[in-house]
């Protein structure tokens, strides 16, 4: 969910970065985008990162005193952040010298009296044959950024260990101490922890991590569905494969708001932007026409002569004013404003940033286009789900989960489709999935962001929004074309940056463009107006990447003070978690891969605050238990002693272990759907 002033999107090509957690590595070209993980000196530049709108992957990680952030920028920006202090690391500056300077800065006198120090949490689990511990505890002097906490573990031989915990703040309120996960030799049996302002807490028995194991499947438990990525025009072929094999178990359901589609105006440059020039683009898409026009400026070579704008054979010649002397004197502006208002049906035309006041020059023919892979189909696109069950009438309890809400999570409706068709090719021999779909009906949209989808599969791979491009003026200068387009988990209508709420942004520019106004895309349209239309919806999963979270609302909150949506009752929270436990336990089940208890919870506890996001929409306005996933969690690197990210588009073999492991969680999800539902 897995973000103005800033634009961030990556400087670094997937293929350069280099697979250790320590090295660094290098853009290949000042505007290439990329995925980095940085460490930042201080807290600080991140909250500047967050409200600038900056394109943060996943959440601060805090160890060994520094602060890590994935965040996905250019080159030039990337240097930029180098240049304040950021160090690019392989694997998402220790706090060195500035930070420690900055602790410095800010050193208060300490207090007398120890502190009063409280476990929140201690778990314990086993991954590929090695224990981890995860601990969170708070301390009463919250006001005192220099208290220093350490863990001590002891295993059940005796043997010991210890570990710092780092201080974590978010929007400047203090939350607690905490660490990674660390590797311990056996289960721990006992922890404790000490200040360095004397306070200490009694000894804990920490907790087996989820503590839920689902049943095994039985024999013959046909799995393993997905052989490589999926494009949209794929999944479109895959929908339709499966309604025509499966006519007595699906439905092929059309949502009700077509997409834009992949496609854009037609731009040209007439000039050159090096020295002078406009940008002309055309009112109606390219592929509706406008691909393939011409615009040019000629001198008429006389003198006294007027502007004059002539539209023929699919070619805009602008003859430029001359003056007694018969120099062309037309600038650029004028230039602009006489194409637009000479042709307002046909084109819009702006001075390129930089060039305003410029004497036009001659220039041209250029040759207009839309920027677009040809190949791909350029019309309005039909957002397609499975809606699967024995009884398929709304008179059983259901389950919704749909997943690429943001273009570049490749690897999120190779989840959702490995779910739906396990489900129907095990419905005729495993008892089990017979008795779910019997009791439970079940929604599948594999792609709510098709156009997106096609962009980042064919024009930018990170690219996160829709195609929809709300930019005016010089915002819609070609070379923004990366950066347009709504985020579509930004564009809901509760907790949304419209109602205050921090985590999107107004810059049409930025990753997290909330858009024109709540509900403004027929992406989110699809996703809320499909739940209305199936009351018997009760739980609802959206998965993206990555980082490996497991989360529920409250989803945003406010500023000042940290105000979060209603938090859910008492009893509702305690399914949440409860249900979250098992899900995990399921995906743990096919190769070990465990969601860490620090990043299962609220989404603006374990994440960030994210502004309009689709599952606060759905709990708050329609009573919906609404949960995300981020698939693709950390991997334990052994040879380092490191958490190694895997990030929005891994290697195929991760890709497809993730599409595995959590289509396990979402089987699991339809067993949480069905006891709640014999319960009442």
């Amino acid at each position: 969910m897995r973000k103005r002033g800033f634009l961030l999107a990556l400087a670094l090509s997937l293929s350069v970065i280099v697979p250790s957690p320590t090295a660094s590595a290098a853009p290949a070209q000042p505007e290439e985008l990329s995925l980095v993980r940085v460490r930042l000196p201080d807290r600080a530049m991140f909250d500047e990162l967050l409200t600038s709108g900056a394109d943060i992957a996943a959440r601060p990680r805090t160890g060994d005193g520094e602060l890590l952030v994935d965040l996905v920028l250019t080159g030039s920006q990337l240097a930029d952040l180098n240049a304040r202090g950021a160090e690019t690391v392989q694997v998402i500056e220790r706090a060195g010298d500035a930070a420690g300077r900055y602790a410095q800065s800010r050193a208060r006198t300490r207090q007398a009296a120890a502190d009063t120090l409280h476990f929140l949490s201690a778990y314990w689990w086993t991954s590929g044959g090695q224990t981890f511990l995860q601990t969170q505890v708070a301390t009463t002097a919250i006001a005192d950024p220099d208290v220093e906490i350490t863990v001590t573990w002891t295993t059940a031989d005796g043997t010991t260990g210890s570990y710092p915990l780092q201080r974590f703040e978010d929007a400047g309120e203090y939350q607690y101490h905490v660490a990674l996960p660390q590797p311990l030799p056996a289960q721990p049996v006992k922890v404790t922890a000490a200040s360095s302002l004397g306070g200490s807490t009694r000894a804990v028995t920490p907790t087996r991590w989820p503590g839920a194991t689902p049943p095994q499947t039985p024999a013959g438990y046909q799995r393993d569905f997905i052989d490589a990525y999926m494009a949209p025009t794929d999944i479109k072929a895959r929908l339709a494969r499966l309604a025509r094999q499966y006519p007595s178990l699906v439905d092929l359901v059309d949502l009700p708001h077509r997409t834009q589609g992949y496609r854009r105006t037609a731009t040209a440059y007439l000039g050159d932007p090096a020295s002078a020039a406009v940008v002309v683009e055309s009112v109606q898409f390219g592929d509706q026409g406008p691909n393939g026009w011409q615009v040019k400026t000629v001198d008429p070579g006389k003198p006294n002569r007027p502007a004059q704008a002539t539209w023929r054979d699919r070619v805009l010649t602008v003859s430029l004013a001359t003056d007694a002397a018969g120099a062309v004197i037309s600038t650029t502006d004028q230039v602009a404003a006489l194409i637009t208002a000479r042709f307002p049906q046909r084109f819009n035309a702006f001075v390129e940033d930089g060039s305003a006041g410029k004497v036009m020059p001659v220039a041209g023919p250029v040759t207009m286009d839309n920027g677009l892979d040809g190949s791909i189909p350029q019309k309005p696109w039909t957002v397609q789900g499975l809606r699967i069950g024995v009884h398929r009438d709304g008179s059983r309890i259901g389950v919704l989960t749909y997943s690429q809400e943001h273009a570049r999570e490749w690897a999120t409706p190779l989840v959702t489709l490995e779910f739906a068709e396990r489900l129907l090719a095990n419905y005729a021999t495993d008892p089990a999935t017979r008795q779910l779909l019997e009791n439970v009906e079940v929604f599948v949209i594999p792609t709510v962001n098709p156009d997106g989808a096609n962009y980042s599969f064919h024009d930018a791979n990170f690219q996160r929004k829709n195609m929809v491009n709300h930019c005016t003026g010089t915002q819609r200068d070609p070379r923004n074309a990366d950066s347009w387009g709504v985020d579509v988990n930004r564009n809901y209508a509760v907790g949304s940056l419209f109602d205050g709420y921090v985590g999107a942004s107004s810059n049409c520019l930025s990753g997290t463009y909330a858009g024109t106004g709540e509900l403004s895309e027929a992406e989110s349209g699809n996703v809320i107006d499909f739940a209305k239309a199936h009351s018997n919806i009760r739980f609802v999963m959206n998965v993206h990447s990555y980082g490996g979270y497991f989360m529920w609302p409250p989803g945003a909150y406010a500023m000042p003070g940290r105000v979060t949506l209603p938090r859910p009752s008492i009893e509702e929270a305690a399914f949440f978690q409860a249900s979250a436990k098992r899900i995990v336990g399921a995906i743990s089940s096919s190769r070990g891969t465990v969601t860490w208890p620090s990043q299962t919870g609220p989404v603006a506890d374990v994440l960030y605050s994210a502004a309009g996001n689709s599952a606060d929409q759905l709990y708050y306005d329609q009573g919906i238990f609404a949960w995300d996933f981020e698939i693709g969690n950390d991997l334990w690197n052994p040879s380092t002693g490191e958490w190694e990210g895997v990030g929005f588009q891994p290697p195929y073999p991760e890709a497809h272990s993730e599409s595995q492991e959590y289509a396990d969680g979402l089987v699991e999800l339809l067993n949480v759907a069905r006891d709640y539902g014999q319960q009442g």
